[in-house]
Order: C-alpha cells, then sequence, then structure tokens
C-alpha cells in the first residue's frame, strides 16, 4: 500500500476580542504564543452596526461581545507587534466590512507590508444577517453592491484575500435544518457571483469564484454534520461547474471554515458541553475531502458569558490534541464507499437542491429573504417543540438533571466580566482622536467617500483613503446610511396563529379567561433593547405568546428603550418582555424602567431574557423587573403561565 502524503492541520483559531484594543492584542499574542496558528476577531455591536462608542445606541455595548474599533487608531492598538504580512486573520464582520477591512489595510501599511500578501478573511455576508444575526446596516441591493465592491477590489489588490464569506452559522444558530442550512447558504453564495461576474473579466472570474469561502456550522448529530459537509462539497462544486462554467476543480473547491455550535451549549451543567464541542468537531474534521481549513470551538461556559483566557486555552487545546496526538491526518478519507454516508449525503443533496430551486423560483436569495426569515422561525419553534416534549434528549436539560456542582464555576462564576469603566475609557479615547486630527482633511475624506456611493464606484479606495484621514466608523457608516438609506428586517412572526397549537388548549384557556378579566384580548409587547441582533429567543417567546392568543406586538431588533415605552403607551400593553444577549441588561433595562415610571406605566409588569448572571438578576429585580428568565429556562409554557399570572394581577408585579 503506498504511504499516504500526511494532511497538513487546519488553522487552529479562538473568537476573541473584548473591552478595548488594547487589552485584545493582549489575549492575541498570548494566544498565538500558547500555539493559535490564526487570528479571528471578535467586534462590539457598535462597530459590527456602524456607530462609534459614544453613539446613543452604543450605551452599555462598547467592547461587551467583542472590541471596539472606532478609527486608525484603535485598529493599530489591536494589531500592534504583530505582522499582518505573516498573520492569517478572520474578522468576523458583515454590514461595516468594507470600513474595517479598509482600517487593516492602512495598519499594514504603516507596518510596511506587501498588501499583495495579506492572507485572511472578511466574512461580509449580508444576506445571513437579514435572517439570523441582525447587524445589518443598508438594505439588500446596495449592501450586495458593497459586498462586490471588496470582492473586486481584493482580487486586483489583496489577492490571497478571501472578500466574501458565504456563512451558514447563524442560520443553523437560528433553527435551519441542514437542507435548509445547505440551500440558503448556497443561494447566497449565487447572489454574490452573479453580482460580481458583470464585473470581471470572464478569463478570470473562475479565480474570482476560487476566493469565495464559506463559514459553517457543526451541531451535535455528528454524522449527520458529517454528511452535511460532504454534501456542500459536491453541491458546490455542481454549481461551479454548471452554473458559472468553472473548469479548474481547484476553482471550484469548497473552501470553508467552522465554529461548532453555540445553540446546543447548555447553562445547565456546563461541564458537559466540553464534549459537545469534541463530538461536533468530529463532524468537520473526520472526513478528508469535507475537513475544515481553520476551525475555532466555543468555549465550555459560552451558555453563561464570556470565556476567561484560559476557557478559550482549554478549547484550543482540544484541537491541538486532535491534530498532532492522533493519527487522524495520516489517512485518505475514511468515509469513501461507505453506503450509509452516501445514502445520507445523496438525501441531504436532494434536499437542498428542491429548496434552491424553490428559491430561484422566487427570484433568489435576495428576493426570498422574508421567505427564509419565516421558514427559519418556524424550524426553530419545532426544535424547540421536541426539546420540550422531551422527543430530543438534552443531557442535563431534560434528563439526567440532578449532578453534582461544577467546580470549574469559581468564584468569578466561571466567566469573564466587562469592567464598566471601559466603556467611559473609550469615549475618552475616541474624543482625543477626534481633536487630534486634520478636520479639513477628514471632510475631504468624507466628501470623496459620498461621491463614489452616489456614483456606483467601488467604494474601497475612498474608504481606505478615509481610515489613513481619521474618519472614525460612525462617520463612515453615516455617509452609506445617507446614499443608501436604513432597513429594518423581516421578524419571521406572523400575527396570525400557526398550526402549532397542539398542547397550548390550557394555556388558551387561560389567555381567554384573563382576556375576559381584562376586558379586551391580553397584550404582550416584545422587545429588543440595544444593538443586539440575536433575535431567537425574542421570535420564539412572541411565536408561542401569539400561538397562546395573546395580542403580541414585536416589531424586531435595534429598538431603543424610549421606542419601546412609545409602544408600550400606544399599545396599551399588559406585560412588556425584553430580550438582550448581549450582555447590556443591566444600563438598557435601568433606562426602560425609568422611562416607563416617567410615562406613568410603572404598574406593568417587566419581565427580562438573556444571559444573565445570578447578581444581575437580582439588581434587575431591585429595578421592578418581575420576573428573569435565562438559557435554563427552556420550558416556553412555563413562561406564557407566568405572563398570564401576571396580567391578571399586575399589581404584585414588582414583587
Amino acid at each position: 500500500m503506498p504511504q499516504m502524503q500526511k494532511d497538513r492541520p487546519w488553522l487552529i483559531r479562538t473568537y476573541a476580542g473584548h473591552s478595548t484594543a488594547s487589552a485584545s492584542n493582549a489575549l492575541y499574542r498570548a494566544n498565538l504564543a500558547k500555539g493559535q496558528t490564526g487570528l479571528s476577531v471578535a467586534f462590539d455591536l457598535p462597530t459590527q452596526t456602524g456607530y462609534d462608542s459614544d453613539h446613543v445606541l452604543a450605551r452599555g455595548e462598547v467592547g461587551k461581545v467583542g472590541v471596539p474599533v472606532c478609527h486608525l487608531g484603535d485598529m493599530r492598538s489591536l494589531f500592534d507587534q504583530i505582522p499582518l504580512e505573516q498573520m492569517n486573520t478572520s474578522m468576523t464582520i458583515n454590514a461595516t466590512a468594507p470600513w474595517l477591512l479598509s482600517l487593516y489595510i492602512a495598519v499594514a501599511e504603516e507596518q510596511g507590508a506587501d498588501v499583495s500578501k495579506l492572507q485572511g478573511t472578511v466574512q461580509n455576508d449580508l444576506i445571513k444577517e437579514y435572517l439570523s444575526r441582525g447587524t445589518y446596516v443598508c438594505p439588500p441591493k446596495p449592501s450586495l453592491k458593497m459586498i462586490a465592491d471588496v470582492a473586486e477590489y481584493c482580487y486586483t489588490n489583496v489577492p490571497k484575500w478571501n472578500p466574501m464569506n458565504v456563512c451558514s452559522y447563524h442560520l443553523q444558530e437560528a433553527g435551519a435544518t441542514p437542507e435548509q442550512e445547505l440551500a440558503f447558504a448556497l443561494a447566497t453564495a449565487q447572489a454574490v457571483l452573479d453580482e460580481l461576474k458583470p464585473r470581471i473579466a470572464p478569463e478570470d472570474f473562475p479565480a474570482m469564484v476560487g476566493r469565495i469561502s464559506f463559514f459553517v456550522n457543526a451541531g451535535i448529530r455528528f454524522v449527520t454534520e458529517m454528511c452535511k459537509m460532504r454534501a456542500f462539497v459536491d453541491l458546490w462544486d455542481e454549481i461551479c461547474r454548471d452554473r458559472y462554467g468553472v473548469e479548474d476543480p481547484k476553482f471550484r473547491r469548497f473552501r470553508y471554515g467552522v465554529q461548532v455550535n453555540s445553540l446546543g451549549l447548555t447553562e445547565q451543567q456546563p461541564e458537559n458541553n466540553v464534549y459537545r464541542i469534541l463530538i461536533e468537531m468530529l463532524a468537520v474534521t473526520l472526513s478528508k475531502k469535507a475537513r475544515a481549513r481553520a476551525v475555532q470551538l466555543p468555549a465550555w461556559n459560552e451558555a453563561l458569558g464570556l470565556p476567561r483566557p484560559w476557557d478559550q486555552q482549554w478549547s484550543m487545546r482540544m484541537q491541538q490534541i486532535l491534530a498532532y496526538e492522533t493519527d487522524l491526518l495520516e489517512y485518505a478519507d475514511l468515509f469513501d464507499g461507505n453506503p450509509a454516508v452516501d445514502a445520507k449525503v445523496e438525501d441531504l443533496k436532494t434536499g437542498a437542491r428542491a429548496e434552491l430551486a424553490n428559491l430561484e423560483s422566487m427570484g433568489g436569495a435576495v428576493a426570498s429573504i422574508e421567505y427564509m426569515k419565516g421558514r427559519l422561525v418556524d424550524s426553530n419553534a419545532e426544535r424547540l417543540n421536541r426539546i420540550e416534549k422531551n422527543e430530543t434528549v438534552v443531557v442535563g436539560v431534560n434528563k439526567w438533571t440532578d449532578g453534582e456542582p461544577s467546580p470549574l464555576q469559581t468564584e468569578d462564576s466561571g466567566i469573564m466580566v466587562v469592567d464598566p469603566a471601559v466603556e467611559q475609557e473609550q469615549i475618552s479615547r475616541l474624543d482625543d482622536w477626534r481633536s487630534g486630527r486634520d478636520d479639513g482633511a477628514v471632510q475631504t475624506a468624507l466628501i470623496a467617500l459620498r461621491t463614489a456611493a452616489q456614483n456606483g464606484d467601488n467604494i474601497m479606495p475612498p474608504s481606505i483613503a478615509a481610515a489613513k484621514a481619521g474618519v472614525t466608523t460612525g462617520e463612515w457608516a453615516e455617509e452609506m446610511r445617507k446614499v443608501y438609506g436604513t432597513y429594518r428586517g423581516p421578524t419571521g412572526v406572523s400575527g396570525s396563529v400557526s398550526n402549532k397549537t397542539e398542547g397550548l388548549d390550557e394555556l388558551r384557556d387561560k389567555v381567554n379567561a384573563v382576556s375576559d378579566q381584562l376586558g379586551r384580548r391580553l397584550k404582550f409587547l416584545v422587545g429588543k433593547p440595544g444593538l443586539d441582533g440575536h433575535s431567537n429567543g425574542a421570535e420564539q417567546i412572541a411565536f408561542r405568546a401569539r400561538d397562546c392568543g395573546m395580542d403580541i406586538t414585536y416589531d424586531g431588533i435595534r429598538m431603543t428603550p424610549e421606542e419601546l415605552v412609545a409602544s408600550a403607551i400606544a399599545d396599551d400593553a399588559h406585560v412588556v418582555g425584553m430580550s438582550i444577549l448581549s450582555g447590556s441588561h443591566l444600563p438598557l433595562i435601568e433606562e426602560l424602567m425609568g422611562r416607563m415610571t416617567e410615562a406613568g406605566l410603572a404598574h406593568v409588569p417587566v419581565i427580562v431574557g438573556g444571559i444573565i448572571p445570578d447578581d444581575d438578576a437580582d439588581r434587575l429585580k431591585k429595578m421592578g423587573v418581575a420576573r428573569v428568565y435565562t438559557p435554563k429556562d427552556f420550558e416556553l409554557n412555563a413562561i406564557m403561565g407566568d405572563i398570564v399570572e401576571l396580567a391578571k394581577q399586575p399589581e404584585t408585579a414588582a414583587h
């Protein structure tokens, strides 16, 4: 038997960024010293949605879920002493991807790097933002144009860079089935390539196709997930060959990175998450023909809050043990010719092709955003129903729930907490930056940026010039908003009751009884204050409340406390429910409760859901919040029962 050539290990990454650029830089350099082979940058929500740290919408969000980058100075600090020409950097950034890449290029040039040698990825997938993550800025059409701007610019100037990373990760987090994840991601890739094709010379287009990469999810059903990856490889090859005429197999290769599933990580018995993460990693590493080329793993405690450096190190060691201690990389594909695997792959491909044809008949991915959003909400509702009914077993959640306290949850609760003072310090640095720059150069750069956007020119060159002139993230994004407008994505929750009312008869009777007592239908307002775009929980609460017979209002993400209180007044809401998963619950709920009192709504019960530590839950209750729910409160019907009781007895809500 001929000696197999050993496969090279994948890029080993951890998804990291918090507090400040300098703190994140220290974390990056420490992780690189521990054996990490690529960087994966997490940006905070204001940076992702195009706001400076001092904007009203950024309050409470600065440095919470990632690093704030407002200008060239922040980007310099973020990569201080890290030679970018030698680094492979993934930046999880979408709506502001052209801007963050411009800052990155400007810093690389300051370091003396050959920009043509830069390697890395910007996610730059806006369609999945409308469907599942919520950090979009502009409407779909101009957003697609900006994705193509980045790809066209990189092809010529930064040829080793992946200018667009089709992200199915968040689709699975929003409840997508494997067939939906395949179809919705491939439809997004087609939309981008269709936009790009007229811009690129025909002889260069195959190489351009070869620069498109994917970022996928791998769940706990690891045989199905491994088959899904093999299906992705086959379907992408098919699309590149048949739809785009790409003849060279090298340019048809399915190139992907992965973060394994966070949706299935549990707050209960969180130490069990280590096993879940390892099993999920096998799905994207066991099959050589469908092996990920970059892997980042969540930490065991991400259902609780922000992982500490030790937690990230533990996840990185998991990758290193598999890559360097086992013999996995020494063998050809382990599943070729396996009849069970072949049958499952064909089944997934058939389902995905049918869904792709359906999307194509509607006009493609952009025209189908509302349809896809509705399908994801429905699929997620079905997933949660199966867990609630114990049809899907989740160890420690709905089976074998008794256990010993986790010794990993030490006096710091097993998570890292961002110091609230970080926000004001970041704002002070931003003020210093603005006062120290050349205002004339900034205005000239902004005019050039606006003109390019208005004329339909590629926005990358003027964005890079703006970065060097000292323009801020908020100023760049504001120019895009002025020219292209803003957008509010579909919620996926219609006002009409679904057919998923089985087992809800008792609750529906209670809602009817309370509605009779109140003299009108029980009105429940669901809101997402702040910039947090993780809307899955809010959607499922609204979905179930509607099916229980409540009159719901849910207007989607990114509402200010002021807007939500105005909605509570206009709707005469009986109960108000707030969902916040970004860690900004204390300042946002404090403002909401103050505005409720000023508006004469102190008697209206407020409930809050999110990733909320026990100490914070106590503080929220002292503010007057009636109930606090965390991921361990997965039984939606129990929450519905609480809402009915609170509507019945509003005077007891604050006790």
